[in-house]
This record gives C-alpha cells, sequence and structure tokens, in this order.
C-alpha cells in the first residue's frame, strides 16, 4: 500500500447516483475525466483483466478466434451499411487533415464483414466466429450512473459467419449458452429476454438483464416464462366487433376539457352514460403529437391515437420509429398544422377540421350514411392526412393496437370546448399511417397486462443490460457483398450474428450487487487481489510477521495487497481494506504474542482465529475452493 497508485475517499462524488459509481470512485479503481469518460486506476485495471478473461475463455469455449480492431474507423463502410445515417447523433464523427469522413466505432459488424469477405472465398472458411475485447464510442445525450451509461466503454463484440440459415441458429445458440455461462461465472444472475434489433437490424434479438431496480432497462415476465424487453413487447389486440347498427356518433359541448381528466369529468356531468356506469379514462381515445426527427434533420408531425388510461412510452415509440428521433411537438409544429386544435384533437381531422352531427350548431361535417367522417375529404382508401384543399403536408395517423374496428370512443372534434361522443372505429375514422404502417405499439404496458403468448398477466421489473445478442442474416454482409461459393459452385450471400457484452458495465454491475455500507466485496475470483494482509500497531515485529506471511501468500500463488503504511491507525487501515473490498482480510495485530492472527470474510460477515503457522495454508485453501466454485457454478 505504500507504494500502490490509490487514494481512497471517505465522501462520495457529487455527481454520483448509484453505488457502483460512490464505490469505485471512493475506492480509487476509476476517476472521472469528463461526463461518461473514466480514467482506469491500477486497482480498477486488475478487476477489468479478471472480467476480460472469463469473457474470452468462454468464447474460446465455442471456437471464438480473438481479432482487434482500431477504434478510429473509416465512413466508408458505415455508409454502405446505412449506419452513418441511422446511428444520428449517438455516433461521433470527425474528419482528417484531408476532410475524410471518419468515426469513432459503436461496433464494428462492417468492417468484420470485410475482412471476413477479404479472406474467406468458400463455404470451406465457414462457420467462423471472431471477437474483440476493445473500446467504443457512443456520444450519449444524457450519460449517467458512471460505467453504466458512458461515452467510452469496453465491449467483447463477436460476430458469426455462416453459409446459411441453420448454421445462424447453431452459431446463435452456442453464443446464448456461453453468454449463460459467462455471466454465471462473474457471479451475476441474468434474466434473458426478448429485444428490439434498433440500429443493429437483423431478425431475433436477446438481451441478458441483471435485475436491479437503478437498472435503465425496463422488462417483464409472466408466470408462463415469457420474458421481454418492453420495447418488444407485443400488445394483445382485442377482436374486432361489427359497426353495423351502432348509435351515430354526436358532438357535445364540453367546455375546458383539455385534458383526459377533466374530459372524464365533463362527460359524467353533462352526458351521462345510458347504462348508468360512469365514463372512465378507458373510454376516451387520447391523440398525441410527436415530432420525428429523421437522421436527415427532416422533421415531421405525427399524431397517435390509443386509449386514454395509457401514456405513451417514448421508449417503445422509438423502437417502433427508428431510426427517426421522437422529441415532443412544438410551438412551430402546431403553427404549421392549425388543424390540430391543441386539447380537442380527434382521429376525423384526417377529413376535415371538425366532425359534428347533423345539424350542430359549428359543426363543417357530418357523420355521413356511408360512415365516412365529414362531408368534404373524407377518410378515403388511401387514408389520406390533412383538410381538404388546404395544401398542407399530410399528418401521418397512428392507432394503438387495441384501436379496433367496432370500438367506440369519446375524443377530441378538432374545435375548442367540443368532443365527440360514440366515435366508432372501422366506420367513422381509421389509421392513416405512413409508408404502410397504420399501427404503432407505443403505449407503456402495464403490470398485469396479458402477455403475448398467453402466458399470463406480466409483471414489471428493471435491469441493467450486460449482454445483447442479434441475429444479422445478411443485412451487412448485402451491403458490402460478402459472398462464398456453396458446394455446388454457386455464389450464396453470408449470414451473420453479433453478440455483445458490456465488460465495463458488466464491472459495475458486479459493484451493484457485491457491497454493503461499508464497501466493495468482490467475489474472489474478479477481486484484485485474494488477499489483504493488515499490519495493525507499531511493532516492527507486527510489520514482520505481516510481510512474510503476505510474501508466503504469493508464494502459495495468490494475488495479495499488503498495507504496510507505518503511520496509519488501525481504524484507517480497516476502513480502507473494506472500502477496497477484496474478499478476504488476513489481520496481524495484537494477537501476534499469542501466535494467533485473524482471517476476515467479507462476504461472509465472519471473523475466525488462526495460528500463525497454519494462516497460509488455511488462508490459501479458502481461496483455492473459492476459485473452483466459480470455475463450475450452479446456475440458476
Amino acid at each position: 500500500m505504500t507504494e500502490l497508485f490509490v487514494k481512497t475517499l471517505r465522501e462520495d462524488p457529487a455527481d454520483a447516483e448509484v453505488a457502483s459509481h460512490k464505490l469505485l470512485v471512493r475506492a480509487g479503481y476509476i476517476r472521472r475525466q469528463a461526463p461518461g469518460i473514466y480514467a482506469w486506476l491500477p486497482l480498477g485495471l486488475k478487476v477489468l483483466a479478471k472480467i476480460e478473461a472469463i469473457v474470452r475463455q468462454e468464447q474460446e469455449r465455442i471456437g471464438g478466434q480473438e481479432v482487434r480492431f482500431p477504434g478510429l474507423l473509416p465512413a466508408e463502410p458505415y455508409q454502405a451499411s446505412g449506419r452513418w445515417r441511422d446511428y444520428g447523433p449517438n455516433m461521433f464523427r470527425l474528419r482528417d487533415r484531408k476532410q475524410s469522413d471518419l468515426l469513432l466505432a459503436p461496433t464494428h459488424e462492417e468492417v468484420f464483414t470485410l475482412l471476413v469477405k477479404d479472406m474467406c472465398s468458400s463455404y470451406k472458411d465457414l462457420p467462423l466466429m471472431l471477437y474483440q475485447v476493445q473500446t467504443k464510442y457512443r456520444d450519449e445525450a444524457r450519460p449517467r450512473a458512471g460505467l453504466l451509461r458512458g461515452r467510452e466503454f469496453i465491449m467483447k463484440d463477436a460476430y458469426s459467419f455462416d453459409a446459411d440459415d441453420s448454421g445462424l441458429d447453431r452459431s446463435y445458440d452456442a453464443q446464448r449458452q456461453a453468454y449463460r455461462r459467462t455471466f454465471d461465472r462473474l457471479g451475476l444472475d441474468t434474466v434473458t429476454v426478448s429485444a428490439m434489433s434498433g440500429a443493429m437490424g437483423g431478425s431475433r434479438s436477446e438481451e441478458f438483464l441483471y435485475p436491479t431496480p437503478i437498472g435503465e432497462d425496463t422488462y417483464v415476465r409472466s408466470p408462463g416464462g415469457y420474458a421481454a424487453n418492453v420495447e418488444a413487447v407485443t400488445t394483445v389486440a382485442p377482436p374486432p366487433g361489427p359497426v353495423e347498427g351502432l348509435p351515430p356518433a354526436r358532438v357535445e359541448p364540453t367546455p375546458g376539457a383539455t385534458t383526459i381528466e377533466t374530459l372524464v369529468d365533463a362527460a359524467n356531468r353533462l352526458q351521462p352514460r345510458p347504462d348508468g356506469r360512469a365514463w372512465t379514462a378507458a373510454d376516451t381515445l387520447k391523440n398525441v403529437v410527436v415530432a420525428l426527427v429523421e437522421p436527415s434533420g427532416e422533421r415531421r408531425v405525427v399524431v397517435l391515437g390509443l386509449p386514454g388510461d395509457r401514456e405513451v412510452d417514448l421508449a417503445r415509440l422509438a423502437a417502433a420509429v427508428f431510426p427517426a428521433e421522437v422529441e415532443p411537438a412544438g410551438d412551430d409544429d402546431f403553427a404549421r398544422h392549425p388543424e390540430l386544435v391543441r386539447g380537442y384533437i380527434g382521429p376525423q381531422i384526417l377529413g376535415v377540421n371538425a366532425v359534428g352531427a347533423a345539424g350542430a350548431a359549428g359543426a363543417v361535417g357530418a357523420v355521413g350514411a356511408a360512415g365516412a367522417v365529414g362531408v368534404a375529404g373524407a377518410v378515403g382508401a388511401a387514408g389520406a392526412v390533412g383538410v381538404a384543399g388546404a395544401g398542407r403536408v399530410p399528418v401521418p395517423y397512428f392507432l394503438d393496437p387495441r384501436i379496433v374496428a367496432g370500438t367506440a370512443w369519446v375524443t377530441g372534434a378538432n374545435a375548442v370546448d367540443q368532443h365527440v361522443f360514440g366515435l366508432v372505429a372501422g366506420r367513422d375514422f381509421a389509421a392513416a399511417g405512413q409508408d404502410g404502417q397504420a399501427v404503432i405499439d407505443a403505449a407503456a404496458v402495464r403490470a398485469g397486462d396479458p402477455a403475448p403468448d398467453g402466458s399470463g398477466p406480466l409483471e414489471m421489473a428493471r435491469g441493467i443490460e450486460l449482454g445483447h445478442i442479434f441475429q444479422l442474416g445478411r443485412k451487412y454482409a448485402q451491403a458490402l457483398d460478402l459472398k462464398v461459393l456453396d458446394q455446388n459452385g454457386k455464389l450464396v450471400t453470408v449470414t451473420m450474428g453479433s453478440y455483445g457484452i458490456g465488460v465495463t458495465r458488466s464491472l459495475a454491475a458486479l459493484a451493484e450487487k457485491y457491497h454493503d455500507d461499508r464497501g466493495l466485496i468482490w467475489p474472489v475470483h474478479v477481486a484484485p487481489a485474494h488477499v489483504h494482509v493488515v499490519a495493525t500497531g507499531k511493532e516492527p515485529g507486527i510489520f514482520a510477521a505481516a510481510a512474510g506471511l503476505a510474501a508466503d501468500l504469493e508464494e502459495a500463488g495468490l494475488d495479495v495487497l499488503y498495507d504496510d503504511r507505518p503511520r496509519e491507525s488501525a481504524g484507517v487501515k480497516f476502513a480502507d481494506a473494506e472500502l477496497l473490498g477484496v474478499p478476504y482480510i488476513l489481520v496481524v495485530g495484537r494477537g501476534l504474542a499469542e501466535g494467533r492472527v485473524e482471517l476476515r470474510d467479507r462476504q461472509a460477515a465472519v471473523a475466525i482465529e488462526l495460528p500463525v503457522d497454519a494462516a497460509v495454508a488455511h488462508v490459501a485453501a479458502v481461496v483455492g475452493a473459492a476459485l473452483a466454485e466459480s470455475e463450475n457454478p450452479q446456475s440458476g
């Protein structure tokens, strides 16, 4: 400790919100350089190296071969795949002195693809599994929680290359099992959930989440075994019903009812239901206006229709409209679309400014016999959006899956202080989406919602994403023309998988799981040292005995940290030992006069006395047993 480059802190850093961030900084493992960017100090690198070693062992167990690419790459491969555009502001872009476009890689699918294209030409060269452990860069808008959401981080990314889809299935399953073994060995219980592919593309996608209340990912699970990130949950839509015979829609005054809450109150006061049941938010159709910003910078306004008792989940919406980014609609957006009357927007705006019952005061349209909303610019087969003849840019209108034909709603009449009662989906209005998409699953998932596979009601939980695996298919191989000759001499496009583990994030998750109110408590197989020898007292004999024990423990093959600081009190040394988190603390102090030392097990929170001459053998046996157990954990 007199030589170790470390400085412990007694107070939490001001910007730290979660335990891992606080303790890793206080214990001298990392130091902040800028938001989301950290320097690694000696103790932190020791833990990092042990985590990386486990990751490498499990990759090599399934035939992975390690390579290493630079973090600074040319733009052309990413432009060819479309990710130069799709990543938007999350990608760090720069230019060199020759004005060539470069990037700091967020992941390396493109250059791995080109490497294999350069070196492989036949199905005999496949299957192939390549991986690297390397620094990645993403320009996070809101870096937070220390290592959990940073702008620079270390990731293991692996890529499989197969000649056909059955080969991809085998590679994907091999990685899936490797991930389970990796997290089991690290000591992190993970939940495997279905996920969205996002910028990576591809078909099948799963995340490995460490459950914790501080996690940024929300996922769901059911009693029957369904598990998915909320972004990937599909809504169970009710069956459509008939529209014939339902009462016609009518416009009624609802002064000041600009929110769902005030609408429900006004409806119950002014328009009580004939059946005596009270109106609820679930009876209303909420129409939410948002702006989608494309990677090109183009901004377009869209309207989402969903039940009034549901909120829009921005993460689900962002996943549904990727690569566009979602922003709240602002004053300028509404100014460009005066047909959208704030607080009173209804889907019948897809035809005219307002819909009214025949003869209603101020109405500019009526629900006609044919069921079309309005008398001019009605919703036609094409579902055009906007006021007829107004010459405005159409506003796409998307519906929640629950808004099915035959359902009747209370919603805005597109006129101040007016709402429509009994507006029927499939008769009076329909979605008018864009690019063939009419439905967007963007409403927040709630506990108790049915699982999509029928396995029971969903419960909600939060977790930290530690790993993500993808069946990329042929997206990158097609974009970059990666083909090989098959057994018949015919060129076939290679199919790929991509598999990522957040190494630095896994370290943070370990710190989240393994700590107490005094400091870190690393599992022995990832700890910066196996044993922390602490010399307490001032007598030279104590320091001589402690140094001898430390040397003997090293001779026995253990990693040892020895606190040889002569001027620090026992209290300071114990506080530092508990903060640093080495799992076993061997205390050499007053008991030495009686030939005894004390061994403290931080994880078990127990202490035993040992004869000095038996201490090395006992500690070596304890550590050896713990290491052996970590090599073959019992998976949960």
